[in-house]
């Protein structure tokens, strides 16, 4: 970076149409914003900090982390100015921009005032939005949600989470009024076609607390935040304060048993799943993607191409496995389409097999490449693309509208007429765990609940006895439930 701190900032390469309130959300993260100049002449502007300190970690973070405004790329450095003097006449609007949100940020509740917007004068909200997406065939990720608010202003904080078997977001702007321009221009609105309607809402949290950076949750403002290995990350204010402001029906956040979070949600995240690709109906958005993942810290004594194939193969049609040789605690599996190779990263990241916390990332290959004719690579490599198990082949199938986050309950069909409870519990117990509560049922006794004790336990009982032979030409199966016993 150019020249010596300085706790005023000079941005360059600004777009012709960006406003102040789009300037001062750069610096909010970092601390109090004292002053603002534009220079729209020139496509620049002066930004003053409250303290140098804030301005330094500014410009490190945007030296590490690329800054764009309304989808362009900016610059940021120190000014030779110590300070920004003002004429203020000429700088009313910036002036009253600037007040606006320093007063949301100061009482950190909506203030009674007034905030300039670009249409009209609005009172202030909540920079924190709540966002419920309807009908969700497709899985929005974290990134899909930050790519469409993010053409509104900065996107501070995301947290993701399912609650009543709804895709919830609670996604926080550096402006108030960004928010609201956020929630006029996409409340109702479908981020695909015909699907994946977006129900906006202000918060009435003002500020979200952000412990890890993963697929669940991220804060754009620091980036040296832990993994936290797959575990959901609302904090337990935030929960309480978030049960308080729903008033959808079902138990209340302490009420649910067995719960990892205080959101109750052992893996938060219930996207309802890809059917066919859909053309796509927001811009800028688009359901490819890359298709192959890389899943690390496998139990290389355990894991196996079949193994892999079962698991991800709840998430969509697995097409090929590759262990790797020289690393065999790592594998690439190659998905379908780009929407269920997110939708297998979004539940099965941080999840356990064989003893492990597994992680599910992207790949950077396109294709897993299959071994050379003649090559023995020890059934490290294999082609699933003809399996009869794939699940999601039919169109409209069933099994779109039935996938959820691993969990401790598995639901079972194909059961024969002539196969007992007493047969399908000592069955499920041969996998190394225990079975703790069962149910067929009522109208159909070729469909049942199966409670294992932990969600290992129901992961390795699925791996093991999906499409196990019950006689009778009767293959058994299996698939996570979100119902509890």
């Amino acid at each position: 970076m150019d020249g010596a701190p300085s706790r005023v900032l000079h941005i360059r390469k600004l777009p012709g149409e960006v406003t102040e309130t789009e300037v001062i959300a750069l610096g909010l993260p970092f601390g109090k914003v004292t002053n603002i100049l534009m220079l729209k002449g020139k496509n620049q502007a002066f930004l003053e900090l409250a303290t140098e300190e804030a301005a330094i970690t500014m410009v490190n973070y945007y030296s590490a982390v690329t800054p764009h405004l309304r989808n362009q790329p900016i610059y940021i450095q120190y000014s030779n100015h110590k300070e920004l003097k003002t004429d203020n006449t000429l700088n009313q609007r910036a002036q009253a921009v600037l007040q606006a949100v320093t007063a949301v940020q100061a009482t950190n509740a909506p203030i009674s005032g007034t905030t300039v917007s670009e249409s009209a004068v609005t009172p202030a909200q909540s920079p924190v939005l709540r966002i419920i997406i309807d009908n969700m065939y497709y899985p929005v990720t974290l990134d899909v949600l930050h790519q469409i608010f993010s053409k509104f202003g900065a996107v501070l904080k995301i947290i993701t989470f399912t609650k009543n078997n709804q895709f919830q977001a609670l996604l926080q702007f550096g402006d108030p009024v960004n928010a609201q321009q956020a929630k006029l221009a996409l409340d109702g609105q479908n981020i695909y076609n015909a699907c994946c309607t977006l129900r906006i809402d202000f918060s009435k949290l003002v500020n979200l607390n952000v412990k890890y950076n993963n697929d669940k949750s991220r804060d754009y403002t620091r980036p040296d935040l832990p993994s936290g290995d797959g575990q959901p990350a609302l904090d337990p204010a935030i929960a309480a304060a978030f049960a308080k402001e729903t008033s959808l029906l079902g138990l209340p956040v302490a009420a649910v048993p067995g719960a990892l979070s205080p959101l109750a949600i052992p893996n938060a995240a219930a996207a309802a799943a890809a059917a066919a690709a859909g053309r796509v109906g927001m811009p800028g958005v688009s359901t490819g993607g890359n298709t192959v993942l890389l899943v690390s810290n496998l139990n290389e004594e355990m894991v196996t191409p079949q193994s892999l194939f079962t698991l991800f193969g709840v998430y969509g049609d697995v097409q090929r496995v590759k262990i790797l040789y020289n690393k065999k605690d790592s594998a690439l599996i190659q998905m379908a389409d780009g929407n269920q190779s997110q939708l297998a990263m979004s539940h099965l990241n941080g999840q356990k097999m064989y003893g492990k916390i597994i992680r599910v990332t992207l790949s950077k290959h396109q294709t897993v490449q299959l071994p050379r004719e003649g090559l023995d690579d020890q059934g490290l490599t294999k082609d699933f693309g003809n399996s009869p198990l794939h699940r999601f082949k039919k169109p409209g199938s069933k099994n779109f509208q039935n996938i959820f986050p691993p969990s401790a309950t598995l639901h079972l069909s194909n059961i024969p007429p002539s196969v007992a409870e007493e047969d399908l519990r000592t069955l499920f117990a041969n996998t190394g765990g225990t079975v703790k509560a069962f149910k067929f049922f009522q109208r159909d006794h070729k469909m049942a609940l199966l409670q294992m004790s932990t969600v290992e336990e129901a992961i390795q009982a699925l791996i093991d006895l999906h499409n196990y032979n019950l006689g009778e030409n009767h293959h058994l199966r299996v698939s996570f439930s979100k119902s509890t016993i």
